[in-house]
């Protein structure tokens, strides 16, 4: 199978005995003024590179789950498959990348004439992943739940990507699992950027009886009249991690990333920027009481001149349904709940990252006192993409700002040996 980026191609996978496979990288590719690698652990100066790379970095593309089952049944193809899966579903993927056919910069699109077709494309999504059959239709998001690419015109038309061309926005429908959801997701994201944090634009949206979030794409930008890809990749991909290992614990068998490890991602790619930028992060989906950051949630943009941390996503407030698990995704100094974290969780877990321990609280107190101060305005900010939504962001609200000041008041019970409790932590678990 053939990778591009665009209309080159990049590199080649081939499959080999007992499920291995190799990617070969495109002499012409690197040979190429500004050519990046399609991963950040296959560097473009390793012309081969194998199985232990490859597939984890193929798997990671793939949606999962209920998702990834009705995939490989419009397919054909077997869900243990992540190369037959891209073949048919991966020309507009998370990131830069088109599998099997080329991607286009040219906006070629399906028209959704009207609330009544958006409406009946939300209904099929859960039964049709990313529209997988359709003529012309070929994308693939990760995650559990069900959304689509699409573009948003200048007249905030919605319409389908076709030919290979890059969607721009991301559609999430409203979910019964979920109740709120959308108000929820884009609440918090729209405090992450008033409060400082690189967070993409949202809007609010309805067709029918059914309301959408819209997630602008960060890894696409328009250049003139072409739409171009810009490349990325998530921290189970930079760490080698199969989608089953994204949480700290999972079912695995083995532990899967922690701060420290996404901590030591950025601090091997971007050291100036990315180190503290990625703990803001883990802070702020701490105040934001989002249980589900794990590994997958947090990304880097490749570039041939290095990396970066890409801006925050998929945050949303878990308080809002009693039966979400109120345990974070990872682990602060081995404390779970975020209604417990102390000044000292905070202290040993930067030292554990090796970071300044007062540093790292003032951090704490800066992002929670931030957030308290723009969270009136995002809250309002919501209302008017829809009104429908005051109860549930007035619900988020009071949820974060209980969160902010539980975690203000925490940070005077401090531990002065967190390096040394650090120290011994980590000679226990490695």
């Amino acid at each position: 199978m053939k990778i591009f980026y665009e209309s080159r191609e990049v590199a080649e996978i081939a499959p080999g005995k007992d499920g291995a496979a190799t990617l070969t990288y495109n002499p012409d590719w690197q040979g190429t003024q500004g050519a990046f690698p399609v991963s950040t652990r296959m560097p473009l100066e390793v012309a081969r590179h194998g199985a232990g790379e490859v597939l984890p970095w193929v798997a990671n593309l793939l949606p999962e789950s209920q998702q990834l089952e009705m995939v490989a049944r419009a397919t054909g193809a077997s869900q243990t498959d992540p190369l037959a899966l891209l073949a048919s579903i991966g020309r507009d993927t998370a990131g830069a990348m088109s599998f099997s056919e080329r991607g286009f910069t040219r906006m070629t699109t399906r028209e959704v004439p009207d609330e009544t077709a958006l409406e009946r494309i939300i209904q099929e999504l859960p039964q049709k992943p990313f529209l997988v059959g359709e003529d012309g239709v070929s994308m693939s998001l990760a995650g559990v739940q069900s959304k689509i690419g699409v573009h948003v015109g200048e007249e905030g038309m919605i319409s389908i990507p076709v030919e290979g061309a890059p969607s721009t926005w991301i559609l999430k429908p409203d979910s019964g699992s979920l109740p709120g959801g959308v108000y929820n997701e884009s609440l918090c994201l729209r405090l992450a950027h008033l409060v400082g944090l690189a967070a993409p634009e949202v809007r609010v949206g309805r067709a029918g009886a059914r309301r959408y979030l819209l997630v602008k794409r960060y890894d696409r930008r328009r250049q003139g009249e072409s739409w171009r890809r810009l490349h990325q990749e998530d921290m189970c991909q930079a760490l080698g991690r199969l989608p089953s290992a994204k949480y700290e614990r999972n079912e695995t068998g083995q532990r899967g990333p922690t701060v420290r490890d996404i901590v030591a991602v950025m601090r091997s790619l971007d050291p100036l920027r990315g180190v503290l930028s990625i703990f803001d992060y883990v802070i702020f989906n701490a105040i934001a009481c989002n249980t589900d950051a794990h590994a997958k949630n947090y990304s880097v943009m490749v570039t041939a001149s290095g990396a970066s941390l890409a801006p925050i996503y998929d945050v949303m407030c878990a308080k809002l349904w009693p039966d979400i698990t109120s345990k974070q995704a990872m682990s602060v100094a081995t404390k779970w709940e975020g209604d417990y974290f102390k000044g000292r969780h905070w202290q040993r877990e930067a030292a554990l990252c090796g970071l300044n321990s007062t540093a790292a609280l003032r951090r704490v107190e800066m992002l929670c006192k931030t957030t308290m101060k723009h969270l009136p305005q995002a809250v309002e900010e919501v209302i008017a993409m829809d009104p429908d939504a005051e109860h549930w962001v007035r619900e988020v609200e009071k949820y974060i700002a209980e969160r902010a000041t539980f975690l203000v008041n925490g940070l005077a019970e401090q531990d002065p040996e967190a390096t040394t409790w650090a120290r011994a932590h980590f000679d226990a678990v490695g």
